[in-house]
């Protein structure tokens, strides 16, 4: 078993060895992952490497500050051409959260798998993982520590992005003596924290505020007050003009009532499937519960996709969580 100092160096051979790289997110991708994407990009270009990034779908705009958003190619839109034997996966916690990009990864592919989810199964030939990391973003920048490159506020921005939105702007446990480092020498080399912070977790759009307001519409609880939940469906979507990304942050409503111990989003896709979003207080496991569906995540932050109705996915999942209190 590697310590994660090995695994470091082993993810940097893996650079310095390759060259021309596919570098994946998980679909729908957060700020996180967006960062994390960027930031590999960035490394590269550093070392003088060629790289493709991509994504199944579009990046969010509130992301596209980022250095190299703008290169991130939409493969819905504009898919290459041709195949990838060195690929790295970033922030996809199992080989399925890459999605469709998986068909220009080449039989014979190397995949560098650097993440953080606790339920990351190491699908990777090279795996960099860190379960107590605050984010992948966190990795990163171990990673690029491991390089004689020169931050820059670009690159910091990046990184600080990424762990920004994925400690819920260093409010959730995850924020450590470490990731408050972090911060501050990111800081040091021009981030400019209170600009991400009001645009990253405090503005929203229109249709954001719009369809919020549908969901809290939809607002139930448990009889005992410890599950709350909300939904929203496609109607919902259309008559808001909303995107996937208005969804950001909805599930933690329910969660943050008094007494609510875990909040669920059921999202509804089509008649026969649901994305369902949770967030636990700490109490119960909610990684491991959306790994029993498929899905996967955190021990308080975790979702997967469900085939059903609402109705039967809203019973279902209920169930299973008044089991695990």
């Amino acid at each position: 078993m590697q310590t994660y100092e090995q695994s470091l160096e082993v993810a940097k051979e893996f650079l310095l060895k390759h060259d021309d790289f596919l570098v994946v997110s998980h679909v729908q991708p957060d700020g996180d992952a967006v960062s994390s994407t960027v930031a590999v990009g960035w490394l590269l270009s550093c070392l003088g490497k060629k790289f493709t990034l991509i994504n199944e779908g579009h990046i969010p705009q509130r992301m596209k500050y980022l250095m190299l958003s703008d290169k991130i190619i939409n493969m819905e839109m504009n898919p290459p051409d041709r195949m990838f034997k060195h690929v790295i996966c970033v922030d996809c916690a199992d080989f399925q959260r890459v999605g469709l990009t998986k068909h220009f990864f080449a039989t014979d592919a190397q995949i560098l798998n650097v993440d953080h989810h606790p339920t990351n199964d190491g699908y990777g030939h090279v795996n960099l993982i860190k379960s107590d990391a605050a984010a992948t973003a966190e990795i990163l920048y171990d990673l690029i520590n491991k390089f004689s490159v020169e931050w820059t506020q670009a690159s910091a921005t990046a990184i600080y992005t990424g762990i920004l939105t994925d400690t819920g702007g260093f409010r959730y446990s995850n924020t450590t003596p470490k990731v408050m480092g972090m911060a501050s020498e990111l800081l040091s080399y021009g981030v400019n924290g209170p600009m991400l912070s009001e645009n990253l977790l405090e503005e929203m759009t229109p249709s954001q505020m719009k369809v919020l307001i549908k969901a809290l519409s939809t607002l139930e609880m448990s009889a005992d007050g410890r599950i709350s939940w909300v939904y929203i469906t496609p109607e919902h979507m259309v008559e808001c003009e909303a995107v996937n990304e208005d969804l950001e942050g909805i599930v933690n409503y329910p969660r943050n009532i008094r007494g609510v111990e875990v909040g669920i989003l059921f999202k509804v896709i089509d008649n026969n499937a649901v994305k369902v979003s949770l967030r636990s207080s700490g109490s119960v496991d909610v990684g491991a519960l959306a790994q029993s569906f498929g899905g996967g995540g955190h021990a308080r932050a975790a979702g997967c996709r469900m085939e059903g109705t609402l109705e039967q996915i809203i019973s279902q999942v209920l169930k299973q969580v008044n089991q695990l209190l």
